[in-house]
């Protein structure tokens, strides 16, 4: 999809002369993207990840517009992607500091922490694709929210349109369902995050704080979080199938049923995982007293 005018657009400006090449719309229309490894990165970690038989070289100048994925990709798969640090690559920028655990293997410290605000950086001489800032991961610390949208016209609008909401940090954080036909969002939702300070009556403050204590001892943490994120995704993803068959059939005999079936979904779901949250917090405060 693309304008009408992309093409005229890029030669009345002087920013591409057919006479010269094919049109490439990255070099017409942000020709300094391609010096920068913070896009050029994550492109290649999301083709790697789906299509690892291609063996693309993570330090191209460019990569094709699409390729195809060696599997099917799953929700699961997409919530997997959004999570990633390059964990496993050469691009993971705290391989290097490390500690002998107490079986003398020396591996990446439980401390180390691929989320370190930029001013820790130089504390642990970090440098990467993006300089001093180490590298652009696909997760960030900094996220405010992030989503996985599906559209399918095989399924009526009410149902077929669902937004996959998570907050803060997806690495440390869970997708909750809306549905585009729901009348209303759990409370916390809807209550603002950080323009009013901290609240516990926030869902942005509660995945902000749990992310941020996660990240500080990433190694030994994140592993108490996903014990608890990761069946509930699953539940959720396991539920979708009958959940909309149920909605669906609701709409041919009542639409404002239906509509009310899927909001109270998505409010007990997002209730249920904003508290849950809150909870998990607390446990690793107590769990990981003066230990981060």
């Amino acid at each position: 999809m693309y304008s009408e005018n992309v093409f005229r657009v890029a030669q009345d400006s002087g920013w591409w002369n057919p006479a010269n090449g094919p049109f490439e719309f990255c070099y017409a229309y942000a020709p300094d993207g391609r010096n920068s490894f913070a896009a050029r990165r994550r492109e290649w970690r999301v083709f790697d990840l789906i299509a690892p038989s291609l063996k693309l070289y993570p330090n191209a100048e460019n990569y094709p517009f699409s390729v195809k994925p060696d599997t099917l990709v799953t929700l699961q798969k997409m919530v997997t992607i959004f999570q990633d640090y390059y964990e496993g690559t050469d691009f993971n920028f705290i391989k290097n500091i490390t500690w002998t655990n107490k079986e003398g293997k020396t591996e990446i410290s439980p401390l180390a922490n691929p989320f370190m605000p930029y001013d820790m950086n130089p504390l642990f001489k970090i440098n990467g694709g993006w300089g001093w800032r180490g590298e652009r991961t696909i997760a960030r610390w900094y996220t405010m929210y992030a989503t996985i949208t599906q559209s399918r016209n095989r399924l009526p609008d009410e149902v077929g349109g669902v937004v996959w909401l998570a907050f803060d940090n997806v690495a440390a954080s869970v997708y909750t369902p809306i549905y585009c036909s729901v009348t209303d969002l759990p409370a916390s939702f809807k209550t603002p995050g950080r323009v009013n300070g901290f609240s516990r009556k926030s869902a942005w403050w509660a995945f902000n704080r749990l992310g941020t204590l996660t990240a500080h001892r990433w190694g030994d943490m994140r592993k108490d979080v996903r014990a608890v994120w990761q069946p509930l995704q699953q539940e959720l993803f396991q539920n979708q199938k009958s959940v909309e068959s149920k909605a669906a059939a609701l709409l041919k005999k009542d639409r404002r049923k239906a509509r009310k079936f899927l909001t109270d979904y998505t409010t007990r779901w997002g209730t249920k995982l904003v508290n849950e949250a809150w909870k998990l917090g607390d446990f690793l405060w107590t769990k990981y007293d003066e230990k981060f």
